[in-house]
């Protein structure tokens, strides 16, 4: 272990400045609010549609995987379609928060050397960045709901032919709002905790880039887990999908939003994920938080 590598042997190496930076962070939203806002205006300046470009690319990235995937799996478009692009939407927040929370602090080289803020602000940033795009890619999904809202309010209406009926859309809708906090308080400590890892170790970035495209690809979002038993081999192929910990956190909020049956074991899941990601961002902000100024 090298010098730079070990952890700074002073006063303020505790959980309880971490913790303190952490809640300082929250407490200057102004900051990181409009921080994450001017990155949006940022990307789309001098853009015809400006942000709207967000909203565009996900109709058509949606709409074509939708409309593909529900041929090839011979599923009924009005309720595959809405499967898809809700998967879809969260799959891209959970996305943006690992890749670009690896980045956190490298792409705020600059402010972190020359402002005098929580180092929690720039996992904010990051986090309010793709939740503004998030709301952008709602409006998807509010048009898919318009045009396949008699599909999704139908009792017992399925996703794939044969497969589990669903109990359609009702008023459990409202804790896709819960849901989505809890997605965000995640993708703060995904900020915090690769943001510090990343930011010695400037390999992981790529590394996690590679793996979270596979993770892609076995997670339930252009396949529904009923096709892992259609063709027989025993209730073990549900594993594929049980341990995806990515699965438990889309399931959470993409259900309540299509009228999904819910179960809440997806919850238990992902509030052991919660608890502990925050304790590991709160040991890697206790040992290495002096030194990410030097690291970047």
């Amino acid at each position: 272990m090298t010098a730079a590598d070990t952890p700074l042997d002073n006063p303020s190496r505790t959980f309880g400045r971490a913790w303190e930076d952490i809640r300082n962070g929250f407490r200057q939203r102004d900051l990181w609010g409009h921080l994450g806002w001017q990155d949006i205006k940022q990307r789309y300046r001098r853009s015809v549609i400006g942000p709207l470009w967000i909203t565009l690319s996900m109709a058509v990235t949606a709409v074509g995987l939708g409309l593909l995937y529900s041929q090839l799996l011979g599923a009924p478009i009005g309720t595959f379609l809405p499967y898809l692009t809700v998967g879809f939407i969260v799959w891209q927040y959970i996305l943006g928060c690992v890749t670009e929370g690896t980045e956190t602090f490298i792409a705020n080289e600059g402010l972190i050397k020359h402002l005098p803020a929580p180092l929690s602000v720039y996992a904010l940033r990051t986090v309010w960045r793709l939740t503004l795009m998030m709301a952008h890619n709602l409006l998807v999904y509010a048009i898919i709901l318009v045009i396949f809202f008699g599909d999704l309010t139908t009792p017992g209406y399925m996703i794939s032919t044969p497969g589990q009926p669903q109990t359609g859309l009702d008023w459990t809708v409202v804790l896709a709002i819960p849901a989505f906090f809890v997605l965000a308080i995640n993708g703060v400590w995904v900020a915090l905790l690769f943001g510090v890892i990343s930011t010695r170790y400037r390999d992981i970035p790529q590394v996690i880039g590679a793996l979270i495209n596979l993770a892609f690809f076995g997670t339930p979002i252009v396949w529904t887990p009923d096709l892992l038993t259609r063709f027989g081999g025993g209730d073990w192929r549900h594993l594929i999908a049980e341990l995806n910990p990515f699965y438990h956190f889309i399931q959470i909020l993409r259900a309540p939003l299509i009228g999904n049956t819910q179960s809440w074991h997806h919850w238990a899941v992902v509030g052991v994920v919660t608890i502990v990601g925050w304790f590991l961002a709160l040991v890697a902000m206790r040992n290495y938080r002096a030194r990410v100024p030097y690291w970047v």
